[in-house]
């Protein structure tokens, strides 16, 4: 009786099931999984964050589909200070970037036509992609190009129903940005292929590798729709508020035709309230300061990983984000992420998890308190022991 749009079972996985009976048996559980800048230990500006709730002007219903132009234009500001241009009346507010995807599908697609996501990625596409019809095709990312795209293998996956192709800038777990070659090289692709490019850049900000020299698609030329996705959930460190935008760039009667159709979607949900939207301007404004604060934990937790790592395991190299992917040897023995709670109580998310392509990957979060991932690294150094098929880091 219900939708194939929802899962056909919800049972939990091995894992999931694995740290529910560890924590019934009362067994101590060091979790490096956690992503939620408000868990962290982070110190925040609280008084600050809350007193922008206090605007009296959200005490009116005032409606607007694409989103109170003032947080709009906090929007094209805070992406003004990193560099690049975006027009507010370009803008549209939404619930989440999750949301933004929601309305990027319902503009483009039919049920049943089909995007392109990386892989490895957070697997978040093929759960709204169901939800929305749409079927998610995945093209490789390579490992032992840094993370470049496979082109040869994006292009085989084209087919007529193909509608975008989506990106993720920086990765996430990999890190990794898509540099400007690869930029030049999607941008000609899907304006010969009438494709459009869809960029989640809620990480943008975050760029952890002194060299790493990332690019927005805020500031990529195309003669294809180019929508850039991004929140404050991870801009502002802020994701309990609820408001993520993404922009409409690409040919001027292109853009003209997507935003009035994006303006009838969203006035369908108006999904931001107004205290957030009301608040939002003084959120960016404080972002810079936050954005610090969650700066110096990842750089902090990394040079614990890179200083630890690099025998049995190893920590990949990162531009940007969160999240790090340490990669270990190919063995016989299971799951290291399942070994690893089961033997040593530490969580660590699953290489699976991201669709990665080889075995002996985990990740772990870069927000994770810097004496717990030197309390965890040793233990996950041991959890790798070499066996008859062992296979050095995957190769």
């Amino acid at each position: 009786m219900f939708s194939q749009r929802t899962p056909a079972s919800l049972a939990p996985n091995e894992l999931t099931r694995a740290l529910a009976a560890r924590r019934r048996a009362g067994l101590p559980v060091l979790d490096l999984t956690v992503t939620n800048p408000t868990r962290c230990g982070l110190a925040l500006p609280e008084a600050e964050i809350l007193e922008a709730l206090t605007d009296a002007r959200a005490l009116r219903y005032e409606p607007e589909p694409q989103g109170w132009l003032g947080a709009r234009e906090a929007v094209a500001m805070h992406h003004a200070a990193q560099g690049y241009c975006a027009d507010p009346g370009r803008v549209f507010l939404t619930a989440s970037t999750s949301e933004a995807y929601s309305w990027v599908f319902k503009l483009l697609c039919d049920a049943g036509d089909e995007v392109l996501a990386p892989r490895p990625s957070y697997p978040l596409f093929e759960c709204l992609g169901a939800l929305d019809g749409v079927e998610v095709r995945g093209y490789r990312l390579l490992p032992e190009l840094d993370w470049a795209i496979d082109r040869a293998e994006l292009e085989a996956q084209i087919t007529p129903r193909t509608r975008a192709i989506l990106l993720v800038n920086p990765n996430n777990p990999t890190g990794s940005y898509v540099h400007e070659e690869d930029w030049l090289y999607l941008a000609e692709l899907a304006s010969q292929r009438g494709l459009a490019l869809v960029s989640d850049e809620v990480f943008f900000d975050y760029r952890l590798a002194e060299g790493a020299q990332p690019v927005s698609a805020l500031g990529v030329e195309a003669d294809a729709l180019v929508m850039t996705l991004s929140g404050l959930s991870k801009v502002a460190a802020l994701p309990q508020m609820k408001m993520g935008w993404m922009h409409v760039g690409g040919p001027e009667g292109l853009v003209r035709e997507a935003c009035a159709r994006l303006e009838w979607i969203a006035d369908a949900y108006l999904p931001v309230s107004a205290p957030v939207q009301y608040a939002a301007p003084r959120w960016l404004a404080l972002a810079p300061r936050v954005r610090e604060a969650v700066l110096e934990r990842c750089r902090e937790t990394l040079a614990v990983f890179q200083g630890i790592m690099g025998g049995t395991v190893r920590a990949r190299p990162v531009e940007g984000g969160w999240s790090l992917a340490l990669e270990g040897p190919r063995t016989a023995a299971g799951d290291p992420a399942l070994r690893l709670l089961e033997g040593r109580g530490v969580l660590v998310q699953p290489g699976h998890f991201f669709d990665f392509e080889t075995e002996g990957f985990v990740v772990v979060s870069l927000l994770s308190r810097p004496d717990e991932a030197r309390e965890a690294a040793g233990l996950i150094e041991g959890i790798w022991q070499p066996s008859s098929d062992f296979s050095p880091f995957g190769r």
